[in-house]
């Protein structure tokens, strides 16, 4: 897990990426930006589930730090 996490964060930040370049390019002549924009977003959705599921199967645990009490 220590891996999966940067790399999948690392493919959302180069899909955004690519949207950026897509967006300046093509000047809303195609649909490639909207289409990077839809992987970012699916991959977001994948990695969110993703940790929530190693979390519940005891892969990555928490840090134990308390939110919000003085």
């Amino acid at each position: 897990m220590k891996w999966i996490i940067p790399i999948a964060l690392l493919m959302i930040v180069g899909s955004l990426g690519s949207a950026l370049y897509y967006m300046m390019k093509d000047k809303g002549g195609s649909s490639r930006m909207v289409q990077s924009l839809m992987l970012r977003i699916g991959l977001s959705i994948i990695l969110f589930l993703g940790i929530l599921i190693a979390h519940y199967f005891g892969f990555i645990e928490a840090t134990g730090v308390r939110v919000g009490t003085n």
